[in-house]
Formats: C-alpha cells, sequence, structure tokens
C-alpha cells in the first residue's frame, strides 16, 4: 500500500492541507471571527462550506469524533460567526501561514496540478468534499493551491469513511484498528477526538470479540486483514484524481509538492506523529 499512486499523492499533498489545523494563523483568525476556543473553530472552520449544520449531521461527516465533543461546538458556533464570515476568515488564514512558511509566490504549477486532480472527484456520498468544491476559487495562488488540496483530502477522508462503514465499523472502532495496526499511539488520538476510557474500552471489547484485535490490542491476523481491505477501498475510491493526472502528470505534482510538504513539517508548523498518520513525505 505505501508504494500505491493514490497513497503517495495523499502522503505529498496532505500536509499542505493540515497547516490549517495547526498554524497560530488559524486560531487567531477563529478567535477574530468571534469562535471562542480551538475546537470550536476546528469545527466551524472546516463545516463552514456546509452552511449552520448541527451535531448530528457534523458527527456522521466527521465520523472519528465523539458525538459530546462536537455538540459542545455545535451549533453554539454560529450563535458567534456566520458560517461565509468563518470560511473567509479561515482561507485568509491559511494564505498567511503557507506565505509564511514557503513564500508567496512560484506555487503556480502546482496550484493548477491540484486543480487539475481535484476537477476529477466524484462527490456521490461525499458532503464535505462536495462542499468545499463549491468554495469559489480564491485570488491567490496559495488559497488555490490549499482549497485544490482540501477537496482532494476531503474527497478521500469521505471514501474513507464510506470504506470503513462498510467493513461494519463505528468512528472509534477504526480508530482503533488503526492504532492496532501501530501507525499512531493511542495518546496522539484520544485527547484530540473526545472519547472516554469507557468509550475506548467498549469498542476494544468490541474488536476483540470479533477477533480483530488480540489480548494486548494490537491486530490480529483477520484485524490486519480487515485494516487492508479498508485502505485498499479508500485507495480505490481516491482513484479518479491520480487517474486524471496521468504517470506524468502525478510525478510531477509529486516532484512539486513533496518539497513543499517536508518544509511544512521541518518548520514545526505540523507535528509528526500527528492525528492524521500523515508521516514525512
Amino acid at each position: 500500500m505505501s508504494t500505491s499512486p493514490v497513497r503517495r499523492l495523499w502522503a505529498a499533498v496532505e500536509p499542505l492541507h493540515a497547516v490549517v489545523y495547526f498554524a497560530p494563523e488559524t486560531a487567531a483568525a477563529a478567535k477574530e471571527v468571534g469562535l471562542r476556543g480551538y475546537w470550536m473553530g476546528y469545527f466551524a472552520g472546516r463545516l463552514a462550506p456546509l452552511g449552520p449544520v448541527g451535531p448530528a449531521a457534523a458527527t456522521s461527516m466527521l465520523f472519528g469524533f465523539a458525538p459530546a465533543m462536537v455538540a459542545r461546538a455545535l451549533p453554539d458556533a454560529w450563535s458567534f460567526a456566520a458560517p461565509a464570515d468563518v470560511l473567509g476568515s479561515r482561507l485568509s488564514a491559511v494564505e498567511a501561514a503557507l506565505s509564511r512558511v514557503l513564500g508567496p509566490s512560484g506555487h503556480d504549477e502546482l496550484a493548477s496540478l491540484l486543480e487539475r486532480a481535484a476537477s476529477a472527484c466524484h462527490f456521490d456520498g461525499r458532503p464535505l468534499a462536495a462542499a468545499w468544491s463549491a468554495v469559489p476559487r480564491p485570488a491567490g495562488v496559495l488559497g488555490r493551491l490549499w482549497l485544490a488540496a482540501t477537496v482532494l483530502r476531503e474527497h478521500r477522508g469521505d471514501g474513507h469513511v464510506l470504506a470503513a462503514v462498510h467493513a461494519g465499523l463505528t468512528g472509534l472502532e477504526t480508530t482503533v484498528t488503526h492504532i492496532g495496526e501501530g501507525v499512531i499511539a493511542r495518546g496522539d488520538v484520544q485527547p484530540h477526538r473526545g472519547w472516554s476510557d469507557a468509550d475506548w474500552t467498549s469498542s476494544v471489547s468490541a474488536l476483540r470479540t470479533r477477533g480483530l484485535l488480540d489480548a494486548s490490542g494490537r491486530s490480529t491476523p483477520a484485524g490486519t486483514a480487515l485494516r487492508r481491505r479498508i485502505e485498499e477501498d479508500t485507495d480505490r475510491l481516491a482513484a479518479a484524481p491520480v487517474e486524471a493526472l496521468g504517470p506524468a502528470g502525478l510525478s510531477r505534482l509529486l516532484a512539486l509538492a513533496v518539497p513543499l510538504s517536508r518544509a511544512v513539517i521541518d518548520a514545526g508548523v505540523i507535528p509528526v506523529p500527528n492525528p492524521m498518520g500523515v508521516p514525512r513525505p
């Protein structure tokens, strides 16, 4: 799976999108527009293109977050700031953050390649990706780059939810199987997803009953096989952008994106390990 062209695209582009979660410019913009606290800014910012969505719909789309955590931020966020204002402030903040780390110019070719890839996405059953695809194209090249990376990211993420649900897993169970494979650690995820220890224990118990985890919490052979199927299905559902680029287009996109993603990580904007499980490309 590590050599899959689809997975290589994800690893190369994810850090460029994920700046929005860690850059101080984003947190400052959320506070300035009226939102209260990091997580209210996170949920409102990520969901802003959908309008004033409530906690039930938000939880179903975000999947890996505890419902109670989402409900602490939504719908209250919309009483402090309108979705359009949140979206505008978020785009401006990301452009500022990327400009600070990468410089403001020289990224036109990458932005165009990312837009080409994003234009090939299919949005059936993919509400987050569909919503971000409808956001008007920013005037600045870094805004264009980030928005296209975000459409690709949410397109893959929506597909991952579909694959996990098809495999019979809940959002928390999906996370626990990821940890069972040793890709990320519980401590890197649980504090950022809002699940209680009781929730966690219950999910581990359910996965052990299904024969997917052993007594130590590691994946069994059956658990590894299920996780591989989920990742393969996720890649298959995210293949359209890679097919649209073709081998030459993908190679050029990777050549341009990988150094920028490394720069973002090396600058300390995005930690490794991180809750997304994305490595330094």
